[in-house]
């Protein structure tokens, strides 16, 4: 595992002119920190992939971050994916996060050719050999939908051996959780890069939500005393980034390889973290 820590932000395409103006904004303040990379999220089919496609283009060509699109295999062919990848290859992307992505409500497992992230990681490295580092995904409290956490372990495992390059956690407010999972991990024999999802805390319903969603745990001090501050969103933030703050400072002390931030388009919240931790930039 190299030395050298990287840092990253995480965008999602938006679905108004407007919202893909401000997130270009939003981009070029972050770039100011010279981050390793940006990622973009990734609709399956249709409209929301030619968003993703054309952010990914504008953040890569005229922001100049090296920007890594996600990359699902439900819901898109192998041809669809053949194509994207040739085009991201041509633009000169040269890093993908490649992810199973979400069943469609109502859709059956059998609607893209492939099922899995590890046939994701194999069908790039067989279209592309080594053209792009490929990123995976990563869960610390075990993926929402997997049987039990030794299957999720044995899934992450079939992804590096695939031929991930790295991984990025999902988001999590327990360093424990991590660093469990990387005892787990090394125990494996793997040992990729895989480096903290940081979520900074703006708003707690939504929050909340979004983490019973997925599957990342709230640990109860911290749900308690955000509830307590009720529509109080400064006392929210404040104690958020706080306890943020403080658990990026463990991670990277415990030998994280660095942390990719979740910034839902926005650069305050993460921008705030990065400064209490003076990271090097």
């Amino acid at each position: 595992m190299s030395e050298q820590r990287r840092y990253s932000f995480e965008f999602f395409p938006t679905k108004t002119d407007a919202g893909h103006e401000k997130l270009l904004g939003v981009a070029r303040e972050l770039a100011a920190y010279r981050p390793d990379f940006f990622s973009c999220t990734y609709g399956a089919g249709g409209s929301t992939r030619d968003r993703t496609l054309n952010t990914v283009l504008q953040l890569d060509g005229e922001v100049k971050v090296p920007t890594a699109p996600h990359l699902s295999c439900v819901g898109d062919s192998s041809a669809d994916l053949r194509e994207l990848l040739t085009t991201y290859k041509n633009a000169g992307i040269q890093r993908i996060v490649a992810l199973r992505g979400d069943l469609p409500s109502g859709m059956g497992l059998a609607s893209g050719e492939m099922r899995h992230a590890n046939e994701l990681v194999e069908f790039i490295r067989n279209e592309t050999g080594d053209h792009f580092h490929i990123e995976v995904a990563a869960y610390p409290e075990m993926h929402p939908q997997a049987r039990n956490f030794e299957d999720d372990l044995s899934n992450f495992v079939r992804k590096a051996k695939a031929g991930a390059d790295s991984a990025i956690t999902q988001y999590f407010f327990s360093a424990d959780s991590y660093f469990y999972f990387m005892e787990r991990l090394r125990k494996l024999g793997v040992d990729i890069p895989v480096v903290p999802g940081i979520m900074p805390v703006t708003n707690y319903s939504k929050l909340a939500r979004f983490s019973d969603a997925c599957g990342a745990e709230i640990p109860r001090w911290i749900r308690k005393q955000l509830e307590a501050y009720g529509d109080d969103l400064e006392s929210i933030q404040a104690f958020g980034e706080q306890v943020v703050s403080e658990m990026c400072e463990r991670l990277l002390q415990g030998g994280a390889p660095g942390l990719h931030f979740y910034t839902l388009n926005q650069a305050e919240p993460s921008l705030a973290i990065w400064h209490n931790l003076k990271l090097p930039r």
